[in-house]
């Protein structure tokens, strides 16, 4: 299996014992004596054994809290079953084991690695497994291994339990508080518990909660309740008791198991998920039963519970560890590659040189210019907007709430560091995730030159950003963090760079296209000013006099819009019928019937535990040659206004991206702030007040729409959590709702502080792809997506945004898009499938998420016509 970028394997137990010895050595047995009445502070050292799973890191993110250390992560067939052993008996380097949740069946040795040797051979290690880990528990010791009543994931139950040490200090039964998140289609047969394991934790019923039901909240508080009110709501959601009253009756879930003499412990929940009431409790738990655990063994086995210096071993990524290999880039040759810019001298050095480059901003603020020049659509058109807007670009938050977005950045080909970067994964990739791309850089002037990448884009960009410096008070009185850079799109296929395994398609777009903007115009749409940035090379003189004389030439431009605030923006002229031919309507790749039928295929393999849930997706095609794509933009913007909106000319590509996404994918901001904001459920927005109303609390309600969301909030934390301080993962706001022109849809924010050793590319590659557009767990979701999409997802599922000098980022989710490549229109749609999916329902939601950029097409087009016809 691939592994992931994050550093698991350089680990060293003599880096343990360095770690410990910068204090006098004592007897761990006289440390656990004098800390018995403060367990809390005595650091433990946590394997965790991670399964391929999503939820992995937010178990990492709690253990460094409660442990006072964070845990070593490794695969579970990254370490042999010998190389552990050493580890944990002739090193003595951990205190305890932690199996993690993961895809599939213990059954399966392929899923679980070392898993069993550890639940077998380590008897004297407290040993701690969660959900699969669980499982592994019960069948490495006889149990049997079945299918649960249904499959339940992101959905809450009750639990009762024994009171065992593992709960100590946590209520039990209905009504007590105590509520855990599921995520599992398996369970352990109850009948074929051996003897050596004991019944722990059950579900108080076979009944499920949504996360509302479980916060208690009640519809009666809402401010339009009334009896009909509360009905008409009722009516449009599918409530998801599928317990039978005889099903409670004769029986209950099995959620926890322990081993009656070893200090083996299995649980069926996920404590880890931000939605389990009592999940930090377990964790502690767990440490205490550990720290008890040392002192009665460090006396009679010689085992010990280790003090915590600040090892290095310990980070979860550390650029220095990483095997560094030779030079990986080498020219292409013009027999390899048809292009005339010549070639000799060029390296992968040549890109990222030794020298840095020291960037200097200009720039200029105009107070409320904005309404003065007749908004932003008419600065793009005047200043940006010549030839079609050829290699132009426009994030554009053209849905200004300010609680969303509030600034939107635009520009053209620039000054003298302008430059457009293409790359293009090998045709291996459809193979193996190392198979590198090439790398196509066009400069101001137009010449081209182009690399072959063995180690990939992703490591590209990074040297490229880490190889410039600045100077922070060039930009401390700007309140806004993208002071020019790179900006433009990556593809879903760049997800073999970060862990998946290959790629089923390729893509027929590139799989990555950026500019390097070094002059930009910012729109402020809270106070209507206006900014003119520019960005110099200091080393550069001419450099320096070229970027005070744009932000001169383009204040003046600008100044002089004031004058024409009435006129309408300057667009293109309508193309003719003659020169834009296209076809009648949209064509789905997939049929509504084979799309069913693939969300039967996504049901399966949920029922069989192979994922929690699996984000389907088509694409739906239209032939419109050179039809003209900034006016297209325009209207799409007007009818679906986002606040995560983009317009990207690619020219030299042939190729136009129409964004209209309202989700944000990942942020970093300039305190070094990650933030995520996932869009799970969706429903469309009703035809009068009272029926949107309604359709309002239908959505928040919906247990299947609050399931999906719940796995994309927990998968998000856990993308993030590898490369953020431990304990500083939240959830600010989860299930928010939040309006749109067309739709409602349920949003939650998830932040974390970047480490200070973790690179921005870094962040990006540990959540790209967006879990959103795969499912968790991510990896073997992303592999079963691959086997039922016909074609590459290409720009869609990917994400659009800038990567600023200054080291912050900004990219969306490519959603609710208009692709035009060569002279087609492609949009792509899809859903989250849950156990709680219903086929049909998720074809039609497919279908309503594509409605509002295909009706704008549509719409466009016949605004051709009629124009058309008038001019006859």
């Amino acid at each position: 299996m691939a592994t992931s970028f994050v550093i698991r394997s350089s680990f060293s137990p003599s880096i343990l014992r360095s770690g410990a010895a910068s204090s006098p050595p004592r007897s761990p047995a006289s440390m656990c004596l004098r800390r018995r009445d403060s367990w809390e502070d005595t650091p433990v050292r946590t394997l965790l054994i991670d399964n391929y799973d999503s939820y992995t890191y937010n178990i990492f993110q709690a253990l460094s809290v409660v442990n006072r250390v964070p845990p070593v992560v490794v695969r579970n067939d990254e370490w042999t079953w010998e190389y552990a052993r050493y580890c944990l008996y002739d090193e003595k380097a951990f205190d305890n084991i932690v199996i993690s949740p993961g895809p599939g069946s213990p059954t399966c040795s392929v899923d679980i690695g070392i898993c069993p040797q550890i639940l077998l051979e380590c008897k004297d290690v407290p040993v701690l497994g969660v959900c699969l880990g669980h499982q592994a528990l019960g069948f490495v010791h006889g149990a049997r291994i079945v299918h649960a009543p249904e499959p339940v994931h992101g959905r809450l139950s009750e639990i009762e339990h024994t009171g065992c040490c593992l709960f100590s200090n946590i209520p039990s039964g209905r009504r007590s508080g105590f509520r855990v998140v599921r995520y599992h289609s398996l369970i352990i047969d109850p009948e074929s518990l051996p003897s050596e394991l004991i019944p722990t934790a059950w579900t108080s019923s076979l009944a499920t909660l949504s996360f509302l039901e479980a916060q208690e909240s009640c519809m009666k508080h809402h401010p339009l309740h009334s009896p009909d009110f509360a009905s008409a709501v009722m009516e449009g959601l599918e409530l998801s008791r599928h317990a039978t009253l005889e099903d409670c009756k004769c029986s209950k879930i099995l959620m926890g198991v322990m081993h009656h003499t070893w200090p083996h412990y299995g649980l069926q929940f996920h404590p880890e998920s931000v939605a389990t009431s009592h999940g930090r409790q377990i964790f502690q738990n767990f440490k205490k039963i550990t720290v008890d655990y040392g002192l009665r063994s460090s006396q009679h086995y010689g085992r010990k519970v280790h003090a915590c210096g600040k090892s290095r071993l310990f980070q979860v990524f550390h650029p220095s560890l990483s095997a560094k290999e030779p030079n990986n880039g080498k020219p292409l040759n013009d027999n390899l590659m048809d292009f005339k810019s010549p070639l000799s001298g060029n390296s992968i050095d040549d890109l990222n040189k030794g020298d840095k480059k020291h960037l200097r901003l200009e720039w200029k603020k105009i107070n409320c210019l904005l309404n003065q020049v007749g908004g932003p659509e008419n600065i793009f058109c005047k200043l940006f907007g010549d030839k079609c807007g050829k290699d132009a670009f426009w994030l554009d938050s053209s849905s200004t709430d300010q609680k969303r977005a509030r600034f939107s950045f635009m520009g053209g080909k620039g000054g003298p560091m302008w430059k457009q970067i293409t790359f293009r994964l090998s045709d291996k990739s459809t193979k193996t995730a190392k198979a590198g791309g090439c790398l196509s850089i066009q400069d101001c002037y137009g010449a081209v030159k182009k690399w072959f990448l063995k180690d990939g884009f992703f490591d590209f960009l990074d040297k490229e950003l880490q190889s410039f410096q600045y100077d922070k008070e060039d930009y401390a009185g700007l309140p806004f963090d993208f002071c020019g850079g790179y900006i433009g799109f990556i593809g879903y296929n760049l997800k073999v760079e970060c862990g998946a395994s290959s790629n089923s398609h390729q893509s027929t777009t590139p799989d990555a296209c950026l500019f390097f903007a070094d002059n930009l115009i910012v729109i402020d749409h809270h106070n209507g000013d206006v900014y003119v940035l520019s960005i110099h090379d200091e080393h550069h003189l001419d450099s320096k006099r070229g970027a005070k004389s744009w932000l001169v030439e383009t204040e003046r431009r600008l100044l002089k819009l004031t004058t024409k605030a009435t006129e309408p923006p300057n667009k293109p002229k309508l193309p003719t019928r003659s020169s834009c031919q296209h076809e009648a309507n949209f064509v789905v790749d997939k049929s509504r019937h084979q799309y069913i039928k693939d969300v039967q295929k996504c049901l399966e393999f949920i029922r069989d535990g192979e994922s929690y849930e699996l984000c389907l997706t088509t694409q739906m095609r239209k032939k419109v040659h050179n039809i003209n794509s900034l006016n297209l933009y325009l209207k799409l913007r007007d009818r679906n206004p986002a606040p995560y909106a983009a317009w990207l000319n690619f020219t030299q590509e042939d190729l136009c991206i129409c964004c209209s996404s309202p989700e944000r994918f990942l942020q970093l901001d300039g305190h070094g702030t990650l933030e995520a904001k996932p869009i799970k459920g969706t429903i469309a927005r009703g035809r009068t007040p009272e029926e949107d109303e309604i359709l309002k609390l239908q959505l928040q309600y919906s247990e299947k729409d609050q399931a999906e969301n719940l796995m994309i909030v927990d998968l998000l934390r856990n993308d993030i959590g590898r490369v953020c301080e431990p304990g500083s993962v939240h959830v600010p706001s989860l299930m928010e709702l939040q309006s749109y022109a067309t739709v409602h849809t349920l949003v939650s924010t998830i932040q974390g502080k970047r480490k200070s050793d973790i690179t921005p590319v870094q962040c990006v590659k540990a959540a790209f792809p967006g879990g959103s557009m795969t499912g968790a767990p991510k990896l073997r979701s992303m592999e079963l997506l691959d086997s039922l999409e016909s074609c590459s997802r290409g720009v869609y599922s990917g994400c659009i945004g800038f990567f600023s000098y200054n080291q912050t980022f900004d990219l969306n989710i490519v959603i609710r898009t208009i692709v035009i490549h060569k002279g087609e229109a492609s949009i792509g749609a899809g859903g989250a499938i849950v156990a709680l999916s219903n086929p049909e329902d998720e074809h039609a939601e497919m279908m309503l998420k594509a409605k509002a950029p295909t009706n704008v097409v549509q719409e466009f087009i016949n605004e051709l016509d009629f124009h058309e016809e008038i001019s006859r």
